[in-house]
């Protein structure tokens, strides 16, 4: 049976995301407008089709994602200290932030979404390669570099060297665990980053993929995790409040990239790697059809998609732009639920 308090502090915590993401928004949004930090389209010669589509989003306000990362921060520091003076306190009992469950998810967020705004300021200022930012390549490397901090504080600090499989158990792989956490937090960050490309999609997709784990994480009994996760969900509610179509600012790499990462982390902390790629399935989809996008013109110089990701080939096919991202969102429900189905069943997983 579910703890009341525990449940009711998972809802106050998302509710308080929500409000505090909402009330600072003003704030963020002048910030952005005043320093005219808007999102630079990739040049008519090296992308001539995603220009066309795009040419409108063209000095949207970018950097739209520190939403997303640095309320959470704010909450997890404002309770942790009331914890540290009151802790008996109902307000010092909403505390989330603790080592076992919390710690590294948060030092993911916060690092990933310093380098994603990193990325996000050379892009609005036309520095790198096409004046896009940091390359994929570098930005490959920056997840590698994350993901090997987390791998090597799971195996070495917590212990962990076993994946589990869904309706079967776990099963020990020893030091191989290391490579594995390092592939779930860079596959998750690239598809991620795939999907944020129109207004809406990576914040909806991302709100129900951090819904199912916030309840697989309190069925565990993982209750701050949980809580960390409700905290995001209220912060991307708050971020999809602007970010609908016509969005008033765009997530940026720093969202995409601090979420991507973060969302690694939770799946292996919930020991259910395996199902992220059904609770998150359109980030899958997305990196798939990138994926085949770029081997086709590698090998056989001809092009699967009109434009890929996929979300920008049913764009061009003439499919507006809300209507792609309301049947993605409505595919990332159902991945959510199907995720869920499956962690019900499983006893071993829910202990």
């Amino acid at each position: 049976m579910l703890d009341a308090f525990a449940l009711s502090k998972i809802l106050v915590l998302a509710t308080l995301a929500f409000v505090l993401a909402l009330a600072w928004t003003p704030l963020l949004t002048h910030f952005l407008y005043r320093f005219r930090l808007g999102k630079s389209i990739r040049s008519a010669v090296t992308a001539p089709m995603f220009a066309k589509l795009h040419a409108k989003k063209a000095g949207v306000p970018t950097m739209g994602g520190l939403l997303m990362w640095v309320t959470p921060l704010i909450l997890a520091l404002i309770f942790f200290v009331i914890a540290s003076l009151a802790p008996d306190s109902f307000i010092g009992q909403l505390n989330f932030l603790s080592r076992e469950q919390t710690w590294l998810p948060l030092f993911a967020l916060v690092a990933a979404g310093l380098l994603g705004l990193v990325d996000d300021y050379l892009n609005v200022r036309g520095i790198g390669e096409h004046g896009g930012g940091i390359h994929i390549r570098h930005r490959l490397v920056l997840y590698t570099i994350i993901a090997a901090v987390g791998a090597w504080w799971f195996y070495v600090k917590l212990g962990w060297d076993s994946l589990h499989i869904p309706l079967v158990g776990s099963v020990t792989i020893g030091w191989w665990y290391i490579p594995l956490f390092i592939a779930v937090i860079v596959a998750t960050s690239f598809s991620v980053n795939q999907t944020d490309g129109l207004d809406g999609l990576a914040g909806g997709t991302l709100a129900s993929a951090f819904g199912a784990y916030a309840v697989i994480a309190l069925l565990q009994g993982q209750v701050d995790l949980a809580a960390f996760c409700a905290v995001i969900m209220g912060a991307l509610f708050a971020f999809l409040w602007f970010n609908i179509w016509p969005a008033r600012f765009i997530m940026g790499d720093t969202g995409a990239m601090s979420l991507g990462v973060t969302l690694g982390v939770v799946a292996m902390l919930t020991d259910s790697a395996l199902l992220l790629p059904i609770i998150g399935i359109v980030f899958v989809v997305e990196a798939v059809t990138t994926a085949i996008q770029l081997v086709s013109k590698k090998l056989f110089h001809k092009k699967v998609f009109l434009i890929a990701p996929i979300h920008h080939h049913f764009e061009a096919k003439g499919w507006p732009e809300p209507k792609v991202v309301m049947r993605f969102w409505l595919l990332s429900w159902m991945g959510a639920a199907i995720g869920l189905i499956v962690a019900l069943l499983d006893s071993s997983l829910l202990g």
